[in-house]
């Protein structure tokens, strides 16, 4: 069984898994994925993977991988035109909290985010959302340009 090496959060005492921080420099660097989920392992007391997107998955798509009713960090790779026609991406870094998810762990993923997200080099932009119309396409839309 292979174990993974952690970073420790002295305050909210979450370690971060190394492959986190390695597929996502395969999102931003190589473009193997479109987004990443990451959830809270409570019982190991750390962020890991929970799922990868394809390159070619779309919005829809990663809106979907985010449960109803928990919380998840996510990044999602949004390119898009700009006026001028040319071709940019801009990464984004989603904190979801869902209203109806439970209480601890609304205080977990919170007291652990701006830690995590410290650990992910190159986001530039962050949402965050309690329902599905506040991380709208438009939402990345508007923020990008």
């Amino acid at each position: 069984m292979a174990f993974l090496r952690s970073s420790s959060n002295a305050s909210s005492g979450m370690g971060v898994a190394d492959d986190c921080k390695h597929i996502f420099s395969e999102l931003q660097r190589k473009k193997m994925h479109r987004y990443v989920v990451f959830k809270i392992d409570e019982k190991r007391k750390e962020v890991i993977v929970e799922k990868t997107g394809a390159a070619t998955e779309s919005y829809d798509n990663f809106v979907a991988s985010l449960p109803e009713n928990d919380c998840r960090y996510a990044v999602y790779d949004f390119d898009f035109v700009t006026e001028e026609n040319c071709q940019k991406s801009k990464i984004f870094f989603v904190a979801w909290s869902p209203a109806v998810s439970r209480i601890r762990a609304k205080m977990l993923y919170a007291a652990s985010k701006d830690r995590f997200r410290r650990e992910l080099d190159g986001i530039h932009y962050e949402i965050q959302a309690t329902d599905p119309t506040e991380m709208d396409i438009d939402v990345l839309r508007e923020r990008a340009n």
